[in-house]
């Protein structure tokens, strides 16, 4: 191997699609004596099909501080280690940050390879025009956490990015239609799988379209929200409206008076006031 041997090498992994794991990658692999796994199980058929001798260890999000003791050690001892997981990039709402830092204040070296990262692979192909986009990761599981995380987002002008599994996407497009009202999503779906689907429409339209078809709603996703508008409405209209239809006022009323209050626009007012009763 000509890179450095004792140091820690972060090894992105493919999302899906084998032929994207590149050459460096495959190389530092089928060389280093250790690599340290999300889940070992999940590795072993990638490392077996490279042909990798190396010996494995569990790196997962319970055992991070004792996967870096050892990890130190093995490195101290002279031996080289790659970080994997799963798929994608390891630390991006992957594990693998803790050991990163850990290994590094141990005067270590870290050698970082580019590789598959689902959130840039689906902003690629977003069609989204923000100059700027903010990678959140996961939101909170809960309803509430999530809606209070989300609200705290509202007023970015960047793009958003989020991760969602399958059993949660209907509740978080949900609260995203409901927080954040008129935007643009795209829903990327299974990157580079057999199934990878890509579809961009209205936030506030998004909950309905999964629902039309099970399908939709398999796999794992990046969620893409376009950006708030610069200089637009300050949060008022969508403030006053939840005050109108907490006291009762329907759901048409209740637009078109927090849009003469506030100066927002109805139209949208409307459709976030029907995302709020769903």
């Amino acid at each position: 191997m000509t890179e450095e041997s004792a140091a820690l090498y972060v090894v992105p992994t493919p999302l899906g699609n084998l032929g994207d794991l590149t050459r460096r990658a495959g190389e530092v692999l089928c060389s280093v004596p250790w690599v340290a796994a999300e889940d070992t199980r999940h590795s072993g058929p990638l490392l077996k099909l490279l042909g990798s001798p190396a010996r494995t260890l569990p790196a997962h999000q319970h055992n991070e501080h004792e996967a870096a003791a050892r990890i130190v050690e093995r490195l101290k001892a002279g031996e080289a280690v790659a970080l994997i997981s799963d798929a994608g990039t390891p630390g991006i709402s992957d594990p693998g940050a803790r050991i990163v830092a850990a290994v590094r204040a141990a005067g270590c070296k870290v050698v970082p390879l580019p590789g598959p990262c689902a959130a840039t692979t689906a902003l690629s192909a977003s069609g989204l025009c923000d100059e700027h986009f903010l990678f959140y990761g996961f939101l909170p599981n809960k309803g509430g956490k999530r809606r209070q995380a989300i609200e705290g987002l509202r007023g970015q002008t960047c793009a958003l990015v989020f991760y969602e599994a399958p059993h949660r996407v209907l509740e978080t497009v949900a609260d995203l239609a409901a927080v954040l009202g008129e935007r643009t999503l795209v829903i990327a779906r299974e990157l580079t799988k057999l199934f990878e689907s890509i579809h961009s429409g209205p936030l506030t339209a998004a909950l309905a379209w999964l629902k039309e078809d099970p399908n939709r709603q398999r796999g794992e996703f990046v969620l893409m929200v376009s950006g708030a508008p610069a200089g637009g409405d300050d949060g008022a209209g969508e403030r006053v409206l939840k005050l109108l239809l907490a006291d009762g006022l329907p759901v048409k009323q209740a637009a078109k008076l927090a849009a003469a209050i506030t100066g927002a626009a109805k139209n949208a007012l409307y459709e976030r006031a029907l995302a709020l009763k769903e």
